[in-house]
């Protein structure tokens, strides 16, 4: 005889057999069958305080788990509330599982109370959404939003789910691997690369005299940092590695030249742009990389790896595209070259390429002004101290704006899947919720948040929830009283006309706000109290720490390429602009 559960039990148990350990979420009204069940349920719910929270959440614990994470919340507003991390875990590939609830399914096109239709606003920010018609449909559905969401490339899905569904009775079945892949017969992501492409772009690496390994992001999803700095030591090649991509090759190797794009280095901007191969390796040709397009390294032959085949010439048309999982690809595309210079045929000497390249590393260091006494704090400053002052795997997470560049460029990865952010989509309120996710999912690593006074605003109500779950995250933030970045642009391009800027120097007073959510809270003004707060921050192990760093307000991002320009007309700091022509 065949076990009777309601829609609501049937749900819970297909999350136990995809062995979710954690959920984000908030119940409300048309949610709350699904509530009940987890009463008895081994699975951990963490309640937060807004659901845009429990998306970020489940986005820092997919980041540096790769398994996805899970946000369950109900209806209407609380649907809608979850777009904002949709969007963004689907710009950065993200594998997360949406759970919404759904008026009764009789209700449905009635404009009922707290009625949204959640698959229509979401169809175009995830890999897969579904409204569930049948509660005996739950546990396919489950396991059909799983699936898409860790295969090809990662993803958000969605499973709406009406009250009366989650009520009402089923025969409880597990679907096997093969009635999933059955039952999804347009969904077949190709992980191995073609053959000839993959030997093809062998030959074209051994004869490049002038290469850049291009590393984006889906190295990090393919588990390929092994077999990334294989190829690199292999070949010698130089490699960049993208904002999302930061710590799939140490920063410490003689090889990295550091990030590329709007805020990267001169070096590896210069390398990309000087290059006479570039071998893309999960990475999308974003804009903010690219800079203008018709101008991006234009002596530059393409290999472009991705697993996405809508990746392969949407923005450059590659000479050899290979569709495929990285970490696959590389291996391959290892042997390939290993058979080729075992054959007989020689690597093109890249040495000189080489030597160039760390002409312009010596010469064009990240650079700031040092503070004057009586002074604000400078932020590079303060991220030079926190990334000494931090443990050994340290995870560092940030919002978005000039804290989020400074991080990225000051910090030293090591190691991968120790830095979150939000790249694609851009998010402010990012930081604070991805990093309590991202402290559930590895509890055993510190994990600082480094944040701007503007983003901490939007999302700082969720280190309530981590003060009550014992989640001891530590926020950093990189208070200038502005939206910093807002305000580099317009004193650069707006003709310093500073139009609705200015958050206040005054409001909030940040350690009282800290205190009242449970946490501890350090104000920090003057440079020789940096290290101690730190310190203190790192010896904090029992509840969140908010450590507010006053920061100059008008200090800028460099190196810039400003919006539209060609890489080649990147703003330097001021002590550098002497030396320019060694660029050319």
């Amino acid at each position: 005889m065949k076990e009777k559960l309601t829609g609501a039990q049937a749900l819970i148990r297909a999350l136990e057999h995809e062995n979710v350990d954690v959920i984000f979420g908030l119940p409300g009204g048309c949610i709350l069958p699904a509530y009940d069940p987890l009463i008895e349920s081994k699975i951990r719910h963490i309640l937060v305080r807004h659901e845009q929270g429990a998306g970020h959440m489940a986005e820092g614990y997919a980041h540096v788990t790769g398994r996805p994470g899970v946000a369950m919340v109900t209806s209407g507003p609380a649907a809608t509330n979850l777009v904002t991390p949709l969007c963004d875990a689907y710009m950065d590939s993200i594998p997360m599982v949406g759970i919404t609830g759904q008026v009764p399914t009789a209700a449905i096109g009635t404009d009922a109370f707290q009625e949204c239709d959640t698959v229509g606003i979401t169809r175009s920010i995830t890999k897969h959404n579904e409204l569930v018609m049948s509660a005996q449909d739950l546990p396919m559905v489950v396991r059909q939003a799983f699936y898409i969401a860790t295969t090809g490339r990662p993803g958000p899905t969605l499973i709406d789910i009406p009250k009366d569904v989650l009520q009402n009775e089923m025969d409880w079945y597990w679907p096997s691997d093969d009635e999933v892949r059955d039952s999804l017969p347009g969904y077949r992501p190709n992980a191995k690369g073609h053959t000839k492409m993959i030997k093809e772009a062998a030959r074209m690496i051994l004869a490049a005299r002038q290469p850049v390994l291009y590393v984006g992001g889906g190295v990090l999803k393919a588990r390929a940092a092994g077999v990334l700095r294989e190829l690199a030591e292999l070949t010698q090649i130089p490699v960049v590695t993208t904002l999302m991509a930061r710590g799939a090759f140490p920063d410490s190797h003689p090889l990295c030249l550091g990030m590329p794009g709007m805020h990267g280095t001169a070096t590896a901007v210069t390398a990309m742009q000087k290059a006479d191969l570039l071998i893309a390796l999960g990475s999308r040709f974003d804009d903010r990389v690219t800079g203008k397009v018709s101008g991006f390294a234009p002596d530059a032959k393409i290999i472009h790896v991705d697993i996405d085949p809508a990746e392969q010439g949407k923005v450059r048309r590659p000479d050899v595209p290979i569709v495929g999982d990285c970490r696959l690809v590389i291996e391959e595309m290892l042997k390939a070259i290993k058979d080729l210079l075992q054959s007989g045929e020689t690597q093109a000497d890249v040495g000189p390429w080489r030597s160039r390249v760390s002409g312009w590393r010596e010469q064009f260091p990240l650079a700031y002004d040092q503070s004057e006494p009586g002074a604000a704090l400078k932020p590079q400053f303060c991220l030079e101290k926190l990334r000494d002052g931090a443990p050994e795997g340290t995870i560092v997470v940030s919002g978005v704006g000039q804290h989020q560049m400074w991080t990225s460029q000051y910090w030293n990865f090591e190691e991968p899947y120790t830095w979150v952010n939000s790249g694609g989509l851009g998010t402010m309120g990012f930081a604070v919720p991805a990093a309590i996710g991202a402290k559930v999912g590895r509890p055993d690593k510190t994990v600082w948040a480094v944040d701007g006074d503007g983003c901490f605003q939007m999302t700082a109500q969720e280190l309530v929830t981590a003060a009550l779950e014992r989640i001891p995250v530590k926020i950093g933030i990189l208070n200038n009283s502005y939206l910093g970045m807002v305000r580099q642009w317009q004193e650069m391009f707006y003709g310093e006309r500073f139009s609705e800027v200015n958050l206040s120097g005054t409001l909030p007073d940040f350690v009282k706000w800290a205190e009242a959510m449970g946490c501890v809270g350090i104000r920090v003004d003057d440079p020789q109290e940096v290290e101690a707060a730190i310190d203190k921050a790192n010896s904090i192990n029992d509840r969140p720490v908010v450590v507010d760093f006053r920061v100059a307000e008008d200090e800028k991002v460099f190196p810039m390429v400003p919006s539209g320009k060609s890489n080649d007309d990147i703003l330097l700091h001021h002590s550098q602009d002497s030396r320019r022509e060694f660029l050319k």
